[in-house]
């Protein structure tokens, strides 16, 4: 089984955002980014079906600052393969070039199986894989919590409210948006990161002109609006207490 795994970088939500001037995006200039959480649950996910059942697994990136190093990171994990599709440009690319430029060289590729990240967080219209599944006119499933190979098709387990999941055959090719892994996202160590680096390995494909319609346009960003203050009380602790006790009677707390 051929399973290809498109991986997103996504600025890395521990760091301070600031807005660009036109405040339309974040300034991405000094910005770290990370593999998605929810790209690295689907290369767990394809992992495990590639030791189930055999066959060989592909990252696939797009350009993204540092995606280089979640693409070698791929291949220490166990990855066969990584491709870089480049030529989306520098910024903020949406789900709908992703999708389109992916589709493009799945074309050209014989496999069986795209396991994808359900979402992502810096995309209001983040979900690659069910963009991708029409453009291919392949199923699609999303919000998958299981994948187990078969022979011509696949078993997934798709997650909906309340803890409820259901069990849906699936025909093959098709595209899978994972939700979560079968188990947690493996640890690649910096030795192996660092022989993967050494072996080269990422293959480069020119993407250029596959831009597609947003879908979503971002006019305008807003900072959230600060809605209080923290005060810090001093004196006695008899003083801070009077003053705790003011501030509940003024919210209409106390009597």
């Amino acid at each position: 089984m051929r399973i290809v795994v498109p991986l997103k970088q996504v600025p890395d939500l521990a760091e301070e955002l600031e807005l660009n001037d036109e405040g339309t995006d974040v300034d991405r200039e000094f910005l770290k980014f990370v593999l998605s959480e929810w790209d690295d649950q689907a290369l767990e996910e394809a992992l495990l079906v590639k030791e189930a059942v055999g066959g060989e697994v592909i990252a696939v990136g797009f350009g993204d600052p540092d995606v280089e190093l979640s693409l070698y990171t791929a291949i220490a994990k166990g990855a066969d393969k990584a491709v870089n599709l480049t030529g989306l440009g520098d910024g903020w690319i949406d789900s709908h070039t992703r999708a389109a430029t992916l589709a493009q060289w799945l074309s050209g590729q014989a496999v069986d199986l795209v396991l994808a990240g359900v979402q992502a967080v810096d995309d209001l219209d983040g979900q690659l894989p069910a963009l991708l599944g029409p453009m291919l006119g392949w199923p699609h499933v999303g919000v998958v919590i299981s994948v187990e190979g078969k022979e011509n098709t696949i078993q997934v387990s798709q997650e909906f409210g309340g803890g409820k999941s259901a069990r849906l055959e699936v025909k093959l090719p098709a595209v899978i948006g994972v939700q979560a892994a079968r188990a947690p996202a493996r640890y690649a160590s910096i030795t192996r990161i660092r022989q993967a680096q050494q072996a080269g390995g990422i293959e480069e494909v020119a993407a250029a002109g596959n831009v597609s319609d947003p879908g979503i346009t971002v006019r305008r960003l807003f900072a959230p609006e600060k809605s209080g203050h923290a005060e810090m009380l001093t004196g006695s602790p008899e003083d801070v207490a009077d003053r705790i006790l003011d501030l509940i009677r003024s919210k209409g707390l106390l009597k």
